[in-house]
């Protein structure tokens, strides 16, 4: 009885929480449907976008870090997708890696008269503003330019659609739109030499981009 008693409490809010989030039919509110794609301008859920940045660390290892709270927006017609306009924001300054010494590094101020080892200590936010996209089923080529660092290069993204829906009344009721990408860059190309080739000039990208409809 004490048992059931102590686990009451546990089993009350787990219930509560499901009945929160539950929607009507059941299960997530995204679906994997391109049908329930509405037209219009979206705007970046900075909450739920992220991007991977990955490099191999001395033939070792793979190592990767991550930039959040992005912004932006997105303009798309499902029935003219090449007209899409994608223009985000990503906070170079908010970098994080599972080392802090590392993450201390890659902001670390310049030494006197020599450039920073990676962004230095007041990075400028990084900007990526499509120029073209491709469409092809639920997938997308997006090309578009890339500012980091001071330094505005193309780079293509492979786009794949992931879910579209409603957000829950609790999460604001908006129609939610969710998309991945990868792709890489020359971090050299950005003048982001630091380590090379020790640390590898090539960077791939992974995204997972959130966006609720205004």
């Amino acid at each position: 009885m004490r048992l059931i008693h102590a686990a009451l409490p546990a089993l009350l809010v787990t219930g509560l929480a499901g009945a929160l989030i539950a929607q009507p039919g059941g299960g997530a509110p995204g679906k994997p449907d391109p049908s329930v794609v509405t037209a219009g301008s979206y705007t970046v859920d900075p909450g739920h976008t992220l991007v991977k940045w990955q490099v191999d660390h001395l033939g070792f290892t793979p190592y990767f870090g991550l930039f959040g709270s992005v912004t932006g927006s997105l303009t798309l017609d499902p029935k003219n997708l090449s007209a899409a306009k994608v223009d985000v924001t990503i906070p170079v300054s908010k970098v994080t890696t599972a080392s802090s010494g590392l993450t201390a590094h890659l902001l670390k101020p310049a030494a006197e008269g020599k450039p920073a080892d990676f962004f230095g200590a007041a990075p400028a936010d990084a900007k990526f503003v499509s120029t073209k996209v491709t469409a092809n089923g639920t997938s997308a080529t997006i090309d578009g330019n890339l500012t980091l660092n001071g330094v505005t290069k193309p780079v293509t993204l492979q786009a794949k659609f992931y879910g579209a829906g409603k957000m829950p009344a609790m999460m604001g009721g908006k129609e939610g739109l969710g998309f991945t990408a990868t792709g890489s860059i020359k971090r050299s190309d950005f003048g982001v030499g630091y380590g090379i080739p020790m640390v590898s000039d090539q960077v791939d990208l992974e995204i997972v981009a959130g966006f609720n409809k205004n």
